[in-house]
């Protein structure tokens, strides 16, 4: 090979681009962020911003955490009739019927 002739300088621009391509592929694959063509990161491709995602995850955690305090409830009662005398027990079933 000629270290002179145009083989060598487009070998060098192909290596130069497969790089930049495998580089990229690794960096979007493991969540790192991607860089525009002019070398800033890049735009996410979701639509929502930074607020809009934490007001919609703060919402959604509000309502998982009700969810909790009722199933928490729910398990305080199964837990007091598991552990009460059968007779006392079934006095309160039979009186929520």
């Amino acid at each position: 090979m000629s270290w002179g002739g145009p083989a060598f300088v487009l070998a060098i621009i192909a290596m130069s681009i497969g790089s930049y391509v495998v580089t990229t592929w690794i960096r979007a694959r493991h969540g790192y962020p991607v860089a525009d063509e002019w070398g800033g990161p890049a735009a996410p491709r979701d639509g929502l911003d930074a607020s809009r995602q934490i007001e919609l995850l703060s919402s959604e955690n509000a309502g998982l955490k009700g969810q909790v305090s009722r199933l928490e409830e729910r398990i305080a009662v199964l837990e007091r009739i598991a552990t009460d005398p059968a007779e006392r027990t079934a006095r309160e079933i039979d009186s929520l019927r």
